[in-house]
């Protein structure tokens, strides 16, 4: 399972109906609910929008990545190409890969499938 963390719902959509197309279960979820979503279940990675509305992204990811989940989950964030700074912040919170939001948009295909070989590898 994928969480995504996107409130804007043209991305949201397009999301879910790639990952439906490639076989892959998604569960959209709010910063917040990220950690204790995670706790007692196995996901293969988050998509997470860096620029949420909800301005905590970056907190729900060092929540993810905190020491005792080091590394547990892929994070995977997408936002604007021009925002170096948030940029750097997602790298030092724990991101795993960080895309320019058109970059994101156009490897979303391939990146889903990649998603769903894991989920098929793990089980």
């Amino acid at each position: 399972m994928v969480w995504i963390v996107v409130d804007d719902l043209i991305f949201l959509s397009k999301i879910e109906d790639t990952a439906r197309m490639v076989g892959l279960v998604v569960k959209v979820v709010g910063p917040g609910q990220l950690v204790k979503e995670s706790e007692g279940r196995s996901a293969t990675a988050v998509l997470i929008d860096l620029n949420h509305r909800s301005g905590k992204a970056l907190e729900a990811i060092r929540a993810l990545k905190g020491e005792s989940r080091k590394g547990a989950v892929r994070v995977i964030g997408y936002l604007s190409h021009v925002q170096t700074d948030l940029a750097a912040a997602a790298r030092e919170a724990g991101c795993d890969l960080l895309l320019p939001r058109s970059a994101f948009a156009q490897q979303l295909p391939g990146l889903l499938r990649e998603l769903t070989e894991k989920e098929k590898e793990s089980k």
